[in-house]
């Protein structure tokens, strides 16, 4: 199966920022960890909530990068020494899940409730314009 090249298809004219979300989107974490919904929450907007069952907002990042919404969670286990576990089930490690934004979608807020981090997005609807090119002689 050969590889369809954006850039190079002919009614694909300026695609080529496509191509690599789609390479960036397919190289980002996909170990599972740590779960996610994404849903619709009204015309314009979303939500991504994130299962962080033991993490605390101090240990969370959430930032926007080249339009790549990147989450990540480190927990800091300071009483680590003191503790003994005879049984270890619940994960403490660190993270980093990356979602591709489109342009004209923008972070609206971020909340951490009961275990599960809400991010809310919200996408801009584009204005409409008509532009006429003008055609010139020679």
């Amino acid at each position: 199966m050969t590889k369809l090249n954006f850039p190079s298809h002919p009614l694909l004219l300026g695609f080529d920022r496509l191509e690599r979300l789609v390479e960036r989107t397919a190289r980002a974490g996909t170990d599972g960890y740590p779960p996610f919904n994404i849903e619709v929450t009204g015309q314009n907007s979303f939500r991504i909530t994130l299962a962080l069952a033991g993490f605390r907002e101090e240990d969370l990042s959430i930032t926007v990068e080249k339009r790549q919404l990147l989450v990540r969670g480190a927990q800091s286990d300071g009483e680590k020494d003191e503790r003994v576990f005879l049984h270890r089930g619940i994960a403490a490690r660190q993270f980093q899940r990356a979602f591709a934004l489109a342009d004209g979608v923008d972070v609206a807020q971020a909340r951490l409730q009961d275990g599960l981090l809400h991010i809310d997005l919200h996408r801009k609807e584009p204005e409409e314009t008509i532009q006429t090119v003008p055609i010139t002689k020679g």
